[in-house]
């Protein structure tokens, strides 16, 4: 079978990005340098022969998707698909809260002194997660064994029907945690991974039912693409 590579971009900037708000299933827009950080992307990307395409159902990954389709030389023609499993994580009551709130409540949940001191160890998103369950006091948030199946059903179906029409490449638009934690269900001896930079490129391969880890939070793409406007203007 023909190998099938997924570049999974994290969404641009975000309003709730920017001032620092938790943002899972909540949703903002990209700002305006989240656009233009996007439409970087899309002129790095636009050369790239996408076989499909695909976001998950949040406004700000949709909105991502579309500039980067619309700097693609072939976008209008890059069957596009949006898919609800490979969405945010669902920070339940905690949505919509200040991040350095929500990360200070966690570490402590888990018998950390510090956000630092918790990603610097052994922890595991199986532990965050269910950190993030028992805190949830909306009873929203996913538990663990939920949240992996959504994730990991999400991805590999989009690079299994790809790679069953001959594979090639496919964007995914998805977001920060969900990519890191599709990582560690590649790969459990990867680091937990925090802050993965919006519109970075992690790519990932796709053969025979297996995954393997290509590059990961990859911002070339914006650099390439900052690079050709400016020599377009020269």
């Amino acid at each position: 079978m023909s190998e099938t590579t997924l570049y999974i971009v994290r969404h641009g900037k975000t309003m709730f990005n920017t001032i620092e708000r938790v943002q899972g299933w909540c949703d903002t827009p990209l700002t305006k340098q989240g656009q233009e950080g996007i439409h970087f992307l899309g002129k790095g990307l636009k050369d790239i022969d996408f076989s499909y395409a695909y976001s998950s159902d949040s406004g700000r990954a949709i909105e991502t998707a579309r500039i980067i389709l619309g700097e693609h030389n072939k976008g209008k023609e890059i069957p596009y698909f949006i898919d609800k499993r490979i969405r945010e994580w669902c920070f339940g009551s905690l949505e919509g809260g200040y991040d350095m709130e929500m990360w200070g409540v966690i570490p402590r949940v888990l018998n950390f002194q510090t956000y630092d001191e918790m990603f610097t160890t052994d922890v595991t998103f199986e532990q965050i997660a269910n950190a993030i369950y028992e805190t949830d006091t909306a009873g929203w948030a996913q538990p663990y064994a939920e949240l992996k199946e959504r994730v990991w059903s999400g991805f590999e179906d989009i690079a299994h029907q790809c790679e069953k029409n001959n594979g090639g490449n496919v964007l995914v638009v998805s977001h920060g945690l969900t990519i890191a934690f599709l990582l560690s269900l590649i790969d459990p001896s990867q680091p937990v991974r925090a802050g993965l930079l919006n519109g970075s490129v992690t790519k990932v391969t796709y053969k025979n039912g297996r995954f393997s880890i290509e590059s990961v939070n990859d911002t070339s793409y914006i650099e390439q693409g900052k690079q050709q406007t400016r020599e377009s203007f020269m």
